[in-house]
């Protein structure tokens, strides 16, 4: 549940908004207690008052010099605390004898193509002559602590019930079950296991905190019960900690980062080699374990229901499962991946691969898009560019690997979470609802709304709009397109907001401020996204469109109820700048 700043937010939009999204801060934490490093500067109280911070769930925000620890690496990451798990149960884990069953757990890789803990799970299982189950849990308490929209969720649902049916085409079942307490996740594997007779658990690794420091436990948990948890790299297609700068240090900047991504490909080939499916179970499965195959799958998760008319609209929009990710992918390759490069920054053109909700869910590999790309595409710029594209969402999560902080509600740059914020509940609300009276803004608000998506220019305009002509808290955006956008990913989502709010990884200084104004004349020249959006505007046929007050269309638009707008871009830039400034020189 969101806290009770954000629940007071929800009354002014469409939505409970409010809060940063703390996708994988440690669940397991406890308070700040008398560690000064864990305690947050008096600065940082107008953003807990706000509900920056879920607290049903996390501990208050976390000081910049706790941040700097991070950076320094003075602090175990939790992906060094899960390699530490798995390297201090090596011996017991090789030990294991398969019993029963072979498990894979599901999480964010619904598919059976090209899933590297699936493939390992399914050879596992064949060469000891033994039945595969597969399995995924639903924890209402993670969906609502990682900010889960209820489009995604519906997704993810409608997902599971056709990879349900491939398996059992194999006679593979898919156990799905409800787990309440997030806590107990890792108990109640342990007792399934122990119910089907199971000895050994795959899983592919996921590289959010919450979720590293849980199977850290989890592989520890297991091995005192004599069993073995094997955890594989399948998100990236460059696993974290295989880039490193000529320092040995993890890269911060994309584009260096990239280069190196794409010689590490050249030198290492195999990580483009795609999973293979697994394989038949045997005759025995379906009498041996007819109960698990009888799991059923929930329609909807209670606290991430869909309105039945926005359920038919949104399905309508996004069918579901690794099949229709298949047909997007290969319809992408063959008609539009050639002018990527040229089109993909105009948001009324149909240019893009719409692959995004796909990778976020698992049912598409990074590898597999990266794979088809090269080998079915004509090749050229847009396929480079698409595939550099692809590569940001590596890029991101390496980010997370290695400064985790970010998912803890800080910026990377800690200096940047000083900074004065606004906490306008007015503005937030009509940035929320498209009725800030910046055309462009306001069609890329509403387009959320309706489809659950975004395109990603619009995503940088609204971002910058709201973090630097707004001054609003970004963490209170991030967290609005995590509660709406079907392609919710943490990594991205945190990565894309720092950019625009110049508080991430991105080399370019603050002072970096788009022009709403600018952005829609290049990017929707004609206005075509913005009237399909607003219909308020749809009967300006001129350039006035992109700001119809100051050229002179205002007695039109007041008459269709669009609204002027909310703040004076220039003076807005002033005070953004001054903040920015007087934030980063405070020396907090």
């Amino acid at each position: 549940m969101p806290s009770h700043g954000a629940k007071r937010k929800a009354q002014t939009g469409r939505s409970a908004t409010g809060g940063s999204v703390p996708s994988a801060v440690a669940s397991l934490a406890s308070g700040p207690g008398s560690d000064p490093l864990r305690q947050p500067h008096p600065f940082h109280e107008e953003a807990e008052r706000h509900g920056i911070v879920l607290r049903e769930f996390y501990p208050p925000e976390m000081s910049n010099a706790r941040a700097r620890t991070y950076q320094a690496g003075e602090i175990p990451r939790p992906i060094e605390q899960l390699d530490a798990a798995l390297q201090d149960t090596l011996r017991e884990r090789e030990n294991v004898q398969v019993k029963d069953a072979v498990v894979h757990w599901f999480k964010t890789d619904l598919r059976t193509a090209d899933n590297h803990a699936l493939s390992c799970a399914s050879q596992k299982a064949r060469e000891a002559g033994v039945t595969l189950i597969t399995m995924y849990l639903v924890s209402p308490q993670d969906l609502e602590a990682h900010v889960v929209a209820p489009v995604r969720v519906d997704f993810v649902l409608r997902s599971l019930r056709i990879l349900r049916d491939d398996l059992a085409k194999l006679d593979i079942p898919l156990y799905v079950e409800t787990v309440e307490e997030r806590r107990q996740i890792p108990a109640r594997i342990a007792e399934l296991m122990e119910s089907w007779g199971a000895s050994h658990l795959y899983a592919n690794m996921e590289y959010e905190v919450d979720e590293l420091r849980r199977e850290a436990k989890l592989v520890r948990m297991l091995a005192e019960k004599g069993m073995c948890m094997e955890i594989i790299h399948d998100t990236c297609v460059v696993p974290p900690g295989q880039l490193r700068t000529g320092a040995g240090k993890q890269y911060a900047v994309y584009t260096p980062w990239f280069r190196s991504w794409m010689a590490h490909l050249r030198k290492e080939p195999g990580l483009l080699e795609l999973g293979e499916p697994p394989v038949r179970n045997p005759e025995s499965a379906r009498r041996t374990f007819g109960h698990v195959f009888d799991s059923e799958i929930p329609v909807a998760v209670s606290n991430k229901t869909l309105a039945d008319e926005d359920a038919v609209r949104l399905r309508a929009l996004w069918p579901a499962g690794e099949h229709e990710a298949k047909k997007r992918l290969d319809a992408f390759c063959k008609q539009r991946i050639g002018h990527y490069d040229r089109k993909r920054n105009f948001p009324a053109e149909a240019a893009t691969s719409s692959l995004s909700v796909h990778l976020a869910s698992g049912t598409l590999s990074a590898r597999t898009a990266v794979r088809t790309a090269r080998d079915r595409s004509a090749g050229g710029e847009g396929t480079q560019t698409w595939i550099s594209e692809v590569a940001w969402r590596d890029f991101y999560k390496h980010v997370l690997v290695n400064w985790p902080y970010i998912c803890m509600n800080k910026p990377f740059k800690p200096e940047y979470s000083n900074i004065t914020w606004s906490y306008d509940e007015a503005h937030f609300a009509a940035w929320c609802e498209g009725r800030t009276g910046y055309p462009i803004v306001d069609a890329a608000m509403r387009q959320l709304q309706d489809m659950g998506w975004m395109h990603n220019r619009c995503r940088m305009i609204v971002a910058s709009f709201l973090s630097k002509d707004l001054l609003i808290d970004w963490r209170m955006g991030e967290r609005f397109f995590m509660e709406h956008l079907i392609d919710g990913d943490f990594a991205s989502n945190n990565g894309g907001w720092g950019f625009s709010a110049s508080v991430g990884v991105d080399p370019q200084p603050y002072f970096r401020i788009f022009n709403p104004r600018l952005q829609s004349e290049k990017f929707d020249k004609d206005g075509d996204y913005i009237r399909k959006w607003v219909p308020e505007l749809r009967g300006i046929k001129s350039s006035a469109i992109h700001e119809p007050y100051a050229r002179g269309a205002g007695a039109l638009a007041k008459k269709n109820g669009y609204p002027e707008p909310v703040v004076d871009h220039s003076a807005a830039r002033e005070r953004a700048l001054t903040a920015y400034k007087e934030g980063i020189e405070s020396g907090l």
